[in-house]
């Protein structure tokens, strides 16, 4: 194992003090614990506060993602490992503006655990909130049980157009039902190449041959539907995107917002690679490509891999996207 770390105990203390004094005009803790980040203007009056949170490990990912037309705050968890129920109510609190908080995080079940005890609190205190997940990993289960997938990259579609409704103005159940428009109506898959190497034990998250991809692995490393040899950019990206395509019953004439996610350890120069094939099998298909976005979104550490979200778009959903946003990890393209 080779990483720029010192003690690994102290990994993510050191990782999110490293962000405050980097970025001190953008972010800020509210008290004592620095496992909470909230937006350096939060909390805003007489607007929805949005919470996210989880493990560390995925920057962006969750913690990239507090700013202006986004999320207000976030409760950071230890790596893979989800935030407390207390540091999650924290956040809460801080970035209350009178009108409600919307938890918006991935579907995973401590972090549900933890948050669901932090919304009873929150009641105790008089704050609305309501829950949406993010659940767009088509690999993890089929079309029919989609409640029960796992929040992967295709999230950030969901932080920008709430963290845009949020920002105009709108209510607490009309963020939230933004907010579970997109998560529906977003499919995400992705490969993995290479193991993650957990920092406080220096064990692999998975493990694979020489020469062997993954097709529909998780970004813990959790299985996906396919393992075999390494195939070309192209026919990797064949399979992924007909994946989507068939879940989210594309058709001819239809718009798309796409993410090419890289998972830590994946150049840029061969996301674009991944971008061009996704290109050529949506105009061949006659679907428009509205916005893309081609970076690192949601991260698994050192993971070598990479993931395509789709977010079929109409004209409301295209012009949250279009809202402007800021944070110290995101710029809109």
């Amino acid at each position: 194992m080779k990483k720029i770390i010192n003690q690994p105990g102290n990994f993510v203390n050191e990782m999110i003090e490293g962000i405050l004094l980097a970025h001190p005009d953008k972010v800020r803790t509210p008290g004592e614990d620095p496992r909470i980040l909230i937006r350096a203007d939060a909390p805003v009056r007489g607007k929805v506060g949005i919470v996210t949170g989880g493990g560390s490990g995925h920057l962006p990912l969750f913690k990239g993602y507090v700013g202006r037309g986004l999320c207000s705050a976030v409760a950071i968890g230890n790596v893979f490992s989800s935030p407390s129920s207390q540091q999650c109510f924290e956040a809460t609190k801080a970035v209350d503006g009178g009108a409600g908080v919307l938890y918006l995080y991935g579907n995973y079940g401590g972090d549900v655990f933890n948050f669901d005890l932090a919304s009873d609190l929150a009641e105790l205190e008089d704050i609305e909130t309501r829950t949406v997940l993010g659940r767009d990993d088509v690999a993890s289960q089929p079309r029919e049980r989609k409640e029960d997938r796992r929040g992967v990259a295709g999230i950030v579609f969901a932080y920008k157009a709430a963290g845009a409704a949020a920002e105009r103005g709108d209510t607490l159940e009309k963020v939230a039902r933004v907010a579970e428009d997109v998560v529906e109506n977003t499919a995400t898959m992705g490969i993995g190449l290479s193991p993650t190497i957990l920092p406080t034990t220096g064990e692999a998250s998975f493990t694979l041959d020489d020469g062997e991809m993954e097709i529909g692995i998780g970004i813990h490393g959790e299985p996906g539907v396919h393992r075999g040899p390494l195939e070309t950019a192209d026919q990797i990206t064949d399979r992924i995107v007909d994946a989507l395509i068939k879940d989210l019953d594309l058709t001819a004439g239809d718009r798309l917002a796409v993410l090419i996610n890289g998972m830590g350890a994946t150049p840029l120069e061969e996301l674009y690679v991944i971008y061009r094939r996704v290109h050529q099998i949506l105009s061949g298909r006659s679907i428009h490509i509205a916005k893309n976005y081609i970076g690192e979104y949601a991260t698994s550490l050192e993971m070598a891999g990479a993931s395509i979200s789709l977010l079929k778009l109409n004209d409301e959903r295209l012009s949250l996207l279009n809202a402007p946003a800021s944070s110290p990890f995101f710029l809109e393209p």
